[in-house]
């Protein structure tokens, strides 16, 4: 796939150079008449609001806790009337493997409230959401808590097999005899320990490894994905600065200062970004760490009703969540995908075209991952060799597309993401004076999502 690629992209326009024309734009969406996605008989379901403690470079701490308080203190939505909660997080510690439940109760939620936790990599909070969409069309509940966690800082670490098979069989001796056997065949390299890997179990390959392989694939340039990348940064750092992410509360980091702003920001320079070895597929590869989204803790929850019970209770919706569709394919090359075939199949079943959307959020796992699903999205060869499709859906236009920021600069916690994706495209459309808005991410495993966000009538 990767020479067949490779050939076919050559054809595309080249983009050396269009993140710096981007970086500047200040373009200014006005009010659209359009119509609006509600469907006879179908529950209209909204967004209330949203929060999430800054995302901090792994390292540092944080807390689903803080943000399911800080959700309640920001909406003042009463405890009792939460019907369900649901949770999303990738790397599990057993001790709270349900996280969900265990800050529900934290957080002073009654235990009469159920709460389940999901997975699905890096869009488990977007299916934390959807699970709550779900609950609310089906008659189930009428207001939903859901959102997701990861804590890089402290992911569990397993003794090795051979340790964890001795220690197994040491709890089931009943000699002292049978104890010393046992522990008389312990050798060094038992005490070897295993750390989580960020890589396909199919495939026995890391994410980076892949985004290098797809880069290299779409013939993206080492230059394009720093000046993406820059890009990122660049726009995040604006935003921070001029106070657009109002989803962000503070949060006070267990014997540290209180954080108040994602703290993985840094805009840089090309020449400094140059300076930087490829950080997987080693020497020659185009992926870094100035260009890959880092390890990051972080927390997000979003509280969503059916449109009749927030209106009934007093409140403002922030937006409407419509369409929604998950996607999976070949994991070991088309792993990172995941928005090119989403995203036109959420239009079709929305009725929409790329022309109607105003905002994109999409998921940035690394530079060259972006840059590649945005070439594999305009090009008719890719739509109709691998997708089934007999046209293009189309790139989405740059000054629509990520304007405060992504998951590079921002940060990328695993279980967290989805929801500051569906926050920052509604608070996106409020600020720029559009309607409809398209979430999308990868995840592992070659899977994706995609979702159509409509602003609530102001």
């Amino acid at each position: 796939m990767t020479s067949m690629l490779s050939r076919a992209v050559r054809s595309l326009p080249a983009t050396s150079t269009w993140a710096v024309r981007f970086c500047t734009c200040s373009s200014h969406f006005q009010p659209k008449s359009k119509k609006t996605l509600a469907k006879n008989g179908v529950k209209n379901i909204v967004v209330v609001d949203g929060v999430r403690i800054p995302f901090l470079q792994s390292g540092t701490s944080s807390s689903c806790l803080s943000s399911l308080r800080g959700l309640l203190n920001r909406t003042s939505v009463p405890k009792e009337v939460v019907d369900y909660i649901v949770y999303g997080t990738v790397i599990q510690e057993v001790k709270t493997s349900n996280i969900a439940r265990e800050a529900a109760l934290g957080a002073g939620f009654s235990d009469k409230t159920p709460a389940h936790t999901v997975t699905m990599a890096c869009i488990s909070s977007n299916q934390a959401m959807t699970t709550g969409v779900g609950l609310i069309a089906s008659g189930q509940c009428d207001v939903v808590v859901a959102g997701g966690v990861e804590l890089m800082s402290d992911v569990p670490i397993r003794h090795s097999r051979k340790m964890r098979k001795t220690l197994l069989s040491l709890n089931r001796a009943k000699s002292l005899g049978q104890r010393l056997a046992l522990v008389a065949k312990i050798r060094p390299d038992y005490f070897a320990p295993e750390l989580p890997a960020v890589a396909e179990f199919s495939t026995s390959e890391t994410m980076g490894h892949s985004a290098d392989r797809l880069a290299a694939a779409f013939a993206i340039s080492r230059v394009e994905q720093d000046e993406y990348a820059l890009r990122s940064h660049t726009l995040a750092r604006k935003a921070q600065d001029e106070g657009l992410l109002t989803d962000v509360i503070p949060f006070k980091v267990p014997g540290k200062d209180t954080v108040t702003k994602d703290n993985g920001v840094r805009p840089s320079s090309m020449e400094q970004m140059g300076k930087l070895k490829a950080a997987f597929v080693k020497p020659y590869g185009t992926v870094t760490a100035a260009n890959s989204s880092f390890l990051t803790d972080g927390a997000s929850a979003v509280v969503i009703m059916s449109e009749e019970k927030a209106l009934a209770m007093g409140y403002k919706p922030k937006a409407y969540l419509r369409d929604f569709v998950y996607v999976s394919q070949d994991p070991k090359d088309q792993l990172l995908l995941g928005p090119t075939y989403g995203t036109p199949k959420v239009l079709e079943r929305a009725g929409l075209t790329l022309a109607d959307i105003d905002v994109f959020e999409f998921h940035e796992a690394f530079a060259g991952q972006i840059l590649a699903n945005l070439k594999a999205m305009d090009s008719d060869w890719f739509a109709q060799n691998y997708m089934g499709r007999k046209s293009k859906v189309g790139a989405p236009p740059l000054e629509k597309f990520n304007k405060w920021g992504g998951s590079l600069s921002l940060g990328h916690p695993f279980g967290a993401t989805g929801c500051r994706l569906v926050m920052t495209a509604a608070h996106r459309l409020k600020k720029e004076g559009g309607q409809y808005g398209v979430v999308a991410a990868c995840a592992a495993g070659g899977q994706g999502h995609a979702m159509i966000v409509e602003l609530y009538p102001q």
